[in-house]
């Protein structure tokens, strides 16, 4: 009876012994993901994998589904082979911003890093690159315009920029000086790119007694008017037509009163009055430069002098030619 006993509780562990076994051998072993993918969180959860049991794959984060549903199934202890395609998920160009570009030779796919690009005269606040993740662009840029602190005072002068905020990219700051001082440097400066101007400010400083002079000598005197050259050529022409052109008598052709002059002597004078009244007449009415009428004035001089030489020349030989005349017939010379 004990006998019997005791081989029947044998033969019940060796039963159960095999049922577990064959289900444990049954059962599937726990999926593992593959390259891009993850399980779900509900196979994440389950324990045991039977035999007909599902499992669920995703893309892992960064990827999404290009082909495939990602289930598996456990057949005969085996999961079948996933059908899931995963590839990078694509950012994109990023949105434009004002004044703001991007460079993208790095790519847009997940992970990849573009920087940050601000136009010129523009500076960049926050960070310069974006990274593109699951959720899109991460990093936040903008682009400012780039400005110049105030330029420092200048003793014995001052700045002319009257507005309360500071200098922008490509804005020019000027100076000047007080009165009795001059600027040494450059009158003005232009903000750069960098947020520095070009140049430092200028210095004033007295102006030197050699400066003075220097200054003096280089201004140029204003000229006369032309009218009022044209006006002392005009007297000073007049005055020696004047003087000049008046004939000049003999004390002795004085002495014979209106008729002292004979009628050649009166033509040949009025002969030159005329002419040299005529040809003057003719250079003031001509359209003749100032400079040029009083270049002329003392060949004019010399002409008429010489002119009133040979009359009164003419004048004495013609009397003496009458005296000696009269001589030789015995009558009196007219006086």
């Amino acid at each position: 009876m004990d006998v019997s006993l005791r081989t029947c509780g044998r033969r019940r562990h060796l039963l159960l012994i095999y049922l577990f076994v064959l289900k444990a051998a049954a059962n599937c072993p726990k999926p593992r993901a593959s390259r891009n993918t993850v399980l779900t969180n509900k196979a994440l959860l389950m324990n045991d994998f039977p035999d007909g049991s599902d499992a669920t794959l995703e893309c892992a984060n960064g990827y999404v589904a290009e082909s495939g549903s990602g289930v598996m199934s456990c057949a005969g202890g085996k999961w079948t082979e996933p059908d899931l395609s995963c590839k990078k998920k694509d950012c994109g160009p990023p949105r434009p911003q004002p004044n703001m570009s991007f460079n993208t030779s790095a790519g847009t796919l997940f992970g990849d890093i573009i920087r940050v690009i601000c136009d010129k005269g523009y500076q960049i606040i926050g960070a310069s690159y974006r990274q593109c993740y699951s959720a899109g662009w991460k990093g936040r840029a903008k682009c400012e315009t780039v400005t110049c602190e105030k330029p420092a005072a200048v003793t014995g002068g001052r700045s002319l920029w009257d507005s309360q905020d500071d200098p922008k990219y490509g804005e020019v700051v000027r100076f000047a000086c007080d009165e009795g001082l001059a600027l040494a440097g450059r009158a003005s400066i232009t903000c750069g790119q960098a947020g520095e101007y070009d140049s430092g400010p200028p210095e004033c400083r007295g102006v030197t007694t050699e400066e003075r002079v220097t200054t003096e000598a280089l201004t140029p005197t204003p000229a006369p008017p032309a009218q009022d050259l044209s006006a002392i050529s005009t007297a000073r022409r007049d005055k020696t037509l004047t003087t000049s052109a008046t004939p000049t008598v003999s004390p002795s052709a004085q002495g014979g009163g209106r008729d002292g002059l004979t009628a050649e002597d009166r033509a040949s004078t009025a002969g030159v009055t005329s002419t040299t009244t005529t040809s003057f007449r003719d250079k003031h009415d001509g359209a003749v430069d100032t400079d040029t009428r009083i270049e002329y004035a003392p060949v004019i001089v010399s002409v008429i002098c010489i002119s009133s030489a040979a009359i009164i020349l003419v004048f004495c030989l013609h009397k003496f030619l009458l005296r000696k005349k009269g001589s030789a017939n015995g009558t009196a010379p007219i006086c």
